[in-house]
C-alpha cells in the first residue's frame, strides 16, 4: 500500500471515529427543551402520538462505550489502520500460511503411505477416494457437476461412464488434467445447405439408433465424408483429436436435432483448462483414482 492511500485510510478512520465519539459523548449531556409534560412537541395523528425525551438507557451507553474501546483497541492489535500491521503482527497471509503447514503435517503422512500404488489400486482404496471426491468437488465439479455427471450448457463430458474423447486411461486422464485438452469441431455452416445439414443431422443420430428420420439419414449420408477424417468412417470417434464417438447416444452439448444441426452448422470449441500450476502431482492421481472408479462402477454395472 504507497504512502498516499495508508495516509488517506488513517484520515478516514481518525474523522469517522471522532466524530461518532463526539456525538456519543455529546448526547449524554445536551439538554433538549421539553414541554411541561416531557415531550418535544412534536405530534402526530392529531395529538394521538407525541414524541417523548427520556435519556440513554445505561445499557446502550455502556454497549456503544464498550464497541468504542473494542474497535480501538483492535485497530491497535491488528493491521486496519492504514498501512501500520499492529502491535501482534498477524496477517491473513501468516495465517493462512500456517494453517496450511499444519494442514501438511497430518496430511503428508496419509499421502505417503498412498505413494508407489497404481491408480487402478489408489481406485480401490476408500481413503484415496474419498480425498479424491473432494479435490474433484472443489476443482471440476463447476464444469462436470458435483456427481462427474457432465454438463451440456459448457460442453463437459460425463466422466462416469465409458465413453471417453481422449482416451480413459489413468495415464491419459491423468495427462489431460495436467496439461488440458483443446477440442474443435468446425464450422460447416457456409459450405452445407440447411438440407444437407439436417440430412447429415439426422444421419448422425441413426448412427447411435436415436430417434430420427430414416429418408433423411439415407439424404445425409453421402455427407458425412467430410466427418469420417476426424470422428472415423463408422463414427466412432478418434481419442487421438478429442472426436466423440457419435455411436454413443449421449452428446456434449445435447443429443436432440436442432442441437446437433447447430453443432454441424456453427461448431464448437471445447476447452479443459491444465491444472498443473493449480494442482499436485500427487492431487491429480487422487482425483484420477475418484474419476476411474466412478467411470469403471459404471462400466461394470452396465456389463451386468
Amino acid at each position: 500500500m504507497s504512502a498516499f492511500w495508508s495516509g488517506w485510510i488513517m484520515f478516514l478512520i481518525v474523522l469517522n471515529l471522532s466524530i461518532t465519539l463526539f456525538l456519543f459523548v455529546w448526547g449524554q449531556f445536551v439538554k433538549i427543551p421539553v414541554q411541561p409534560d416531557g415531550t418535544s412537541g412534536h405530534v402526530w395523528a392529531h395529538g394521538v402520538l407525541r414524541e417523548g425525551v427520556r435519556r440513554l438507557p445505561l445499557w446502550w451507553v455502556i454497549l456503544s462505550a464498550s464497541a468504542f474501546a473494542v474497535a480501538i483497541g483492535y485497530l491497535v492489535l491488528y493491521p486496519g489502520f492504514g498501512a501500520y500491521q499492529g502491535t501482534i503482527g498477524w496477517s491473513a497471509h501468516s495465517q493462512l500460511a500456517a494453517d496450511k503447514a499444519a494442514n501438511d503435517a497430518k496430511l503428508d503422512p496419509v499421502l505417503k503411505a498412498l505413494d508407489g500404488r497404481s491408480i487402478e489400486q489408489l481406485a480401490a482404496a476408500p481413503e484415496a477416494t474419498r480425498m479424491g471426491q473432494r479435490l474433484f468437488v472443489d476443482n471440476c465439479a463447476a464444469c462436470h457437476g458435483i456427481d462427474g455427471r457432465g454438463g451440456h450448457a459448457v460442453g463437459a463430458p460425463d466422466l462416469t461412464d465409458a465413453d471417453w474423447l481422449w482416451g480413459g486411461t489413468p495415464e491419459t486422464i491423468v495427462k489431460t488434467i495436467l496439461d488440458g485438452r483443446t477440442g474443435t469441431m468446425p464450422p460447416f455452416g457456409a459450405s452445407m445447405s440447411a438440407q444437407n445439414i439436417e440430412g447429415l443431422a439426422n444421419y448422425v443420430l441413426s448412427l447411435s439408433d436415436s430417434p430420427h428420420s430414416p429418408a433423411l439419414a439415407a439424404e445425409g449420408k453421402p455427407q458425412f465424408g467430410v466427418c469420417s477424417a476426424c470422428h472415423g468412417p463408422e463414427g466412432k470417434g478418434n481419442p487421438a483429436l478429442g472426436a466423440p464417438n457419435l455411436t454413443f447416444a449421449k452428446r456434449l452439448y445435447g443429443g436432440d436435432l436442432a442441437t446437433i444441426e447447430q453443432t454441424i452448422k456453427e461448431g464448437r470449441t471445447g476447452t479443459m483448462p491444465a491444472w498443473r500450476q493449480r494442482l499436485s502431482e500427487r492431487e491429480v492421481r487422487l482425483i484420477t483414482a475418484w474419476i476411474y472408479a466412478q467411470s469403471h462402477a459404471s462400466a461394470e454395472t452396465a456389463a451386468r
